[in-house]
């Protein structure tokens, strides 16, 4: 009995033991090789922005390819409103002038008033690793459900700061960042805040980071794709595209940017309706 409670002890130790290892050599070659990149207050912003438009490259090619690849046409929640460039020239615009306005000061400030980051040498065990992006994820889900339905509750905050996003009742990626130079503000402040509110690894908040954007993006992307975290999250737990493109038909609806339970809750949540086949707005 007390060998194999031993036997059982030393297979534990080495268990946790190994998952330490899962992510140090990743943390190893990244130090080893990109120190002063990580290490910069600038590296952050530019990890962001970086994922941001290849991403909306990817599904802004899609959206043109769309009208005439009917194996993506096929996946798009509105087949018959397709996105043609008067859509895109005017999202990308807002875009650009927010990135030169807000993001690229906020970024020369942070380079020059934020310390390097620290980076330790131990990487981040499996466990916290995942913990800590879930706890990031709940933590934003939070504040942004409370921001966004006061946004849409109060006449005043809705005009000043967030009609503007809700110029498209279809949206598509790039109606991702068009928005007002205050909730971009607030997005980006909670995106970098949490993960140090939670002491999370740097690691873990670039690696946050680089999901918040990615859901975003494909919360406004417009397709219905299989692979899609909606479909892959089960019970309805995560809200998606469809839910997205619902509260831009149904603007009181559906307002937390990753689960379902807030919107729940709240009494605010809905599923995907389908408008009627008219010219994109």
């Amino acid at each position: 009995s007390n060998l194999a409670h031993h036997h059982q002890a030393i297979c534990c130790r080495l268990t946790y033991y190994e998952e330490d290892l899962v992510l140090q050599p990743i943390w190893d070659y990244l130090r080893q090789n990109y120190h002063d990149l990580l290490r910069s207050p600038l590296f952050p912003v530019v990890l962001s922005v970086t994922t941001y438009f290849l991403l909306v490259a990817l599904y802004t090619v899609l959206d043109l390819l769309a009208p005439t690849w009917p194996c993506i046409n096929r996946y798009r929640l509105h087949p018959d409103r397709p996105i043609t460039w008067p859509n895109i020239w005017p999202t990308l615009g807002v875009t650009i002038y927010n990135h030169l306005l807000y993001i690229f000061p906020a970024a020369v400030a942070q380079w020059l008033w934020r310390p390097p980051t620290p980076l330790p040498p131990e990487a981040p065990t499996l466990f916290s690793f995942f913990l800590g992006i879930l706890g990031c994820m709940v933590v934003f889900d939070f504040q942004y459900y409370l921001w966004h339905l006061l946004h849409h509750r109060v006449a005043w905050l809705y005009r000043t700061f967030h009609a503007i996003h809700h110029q498209y009742n279809q949206p598509f990626s790039l109606v991702t960042q068009y928005l007002s130079g205050w909730e971009l503000f607030s997005v980006g402040f909670w995106a970098t805040v949490d993960p140090i509110l939670l002491q999370c690894h740097c690691l873990t908040a670039w690696s946050f980071m680089v999901f918040n954007v990615y859901v975003s993006t494909e919360d406004h992307c417009g397709y219905d794709f299989p692979w899609a975290t909606h479909n892959l999250v089960p019970f309805g737990l995560w809200g998606g595209a469809p839910k997205h493109d619902t509260h831009h038909q149904r603007p009181g609806t559906n307002f937390a940017p990753f689960f379902s339970h807030w919107d729940w809750l709240g009494g605010t949540h809905t599923f995907l309706i389908k408008a009627p086949e008219e010219k994109l707005q």
